[in-house]
């Protein structure tokens, strides 16, 4: 793993033209091969020459191969921590943030090729974690799962967390995972709703099955609690008393 230090220092890069479409080219192609062959299989000079570029464009761009690695992360589709501030804004009502919440999540299904390179990625990444699985687990993962219980303690007027509220949010971000990882069988099934012209669609969608999904904890939550009905069981280590005979 590279010890993340620049090649070539801050002060001595200067500004190239042709640097951002340069740098675009560097990002798709170490997508690509990481996603395919994995971090440490894959070499900076293949990189390099995948992009039609030399490695001191990504000593330039990136830093390092680890930094590298870790943008094709983030940069993208962006993070998920990016949107908390769009769907966890307190002016929203219920169903507007869970709108801007799959909106958000699934706009990157309007990206085919780079969806399913993407994909791929987190799949090798969680095989073969490196250096970038705790920041992922943190961003990806914690905080916009964290945010969403605060929405939805918000709107269900639920003050403190219990298992009951992490099971909803995390059936909310199944939603979204869902369709993220069953797109082979979307498309073989009901190939109409697996195009990017199908997101928008899938968006409504599933903030209507969320908002479901919030009235029907929220009913369950306000349905009286009966004791469970006690029941006699035979221990079959203790003899049965016979009836007395009449």
């Amino acid at each position: 793993m590279s010890s993340g230090t620049p090649l070539i220092p801050a002060a001595l890069r200067t500004a190239r033209s042709d640097g951002e479409d340069t740098r675009i080219r560097l990002l798709h192609a170490a997508l690509q091969l990481f996603a395919e062959r994995g971090f440490a299989q894959t070499s900076v000079r293949a990189i390099a020459q995948a992009a039609g570029t030399n490695v001191a464009a990504i000593a330039y761009h990136f830093g390092d191969k680890a930094r590298l690695y870790t943008a094709t992360f983030y940069e993208p589709f962006g993070s998920g921590s990016d949107l908390i501030p769009v769907f966890a804004d307190p002016a929203l009502t219920l169903q507007q943030a869970l709108t801007a919440y799959f909106s958000g999540f699934l706009e990157p299904l309007k990206h085919d090729d780079l969806v399913t390179q993407s994909l791929r990625l987190h799949v090798r990444e969680l095989l073969e974690p490196t250096h970038v699985w705790p920041e992922l687990i943190e961003r990806e993962c914690r905080a916009p799962h964290l945010a969403m219980l605060q929405v939805l303690g918000r709107h269900m007027g639920v003050t403190q967390v219990d298992d009951d509220m992490h099971r909803l949010a995390f059936s909310l971000a199944g939603l979204i995972m869902q369709l993220w990882t069953q797109r082979d069988p979307l498309q073989a099934i009901a190939p109409r709703l697996a195009g990017p012209e199908a997101v928008d669609g899938w968006v409504e969608r599933l903030t209507g099955y969320g908002l479901s999904m919030v009235q029907g904890e929220m009913a369950r939550r306000r349905a009286p609690r009966h004791p469970a009905h006690r029941t006699t069981q035979h221990n079959p280590t203790t003899p049965r008393e016979k009836a007395p005979k009449p």
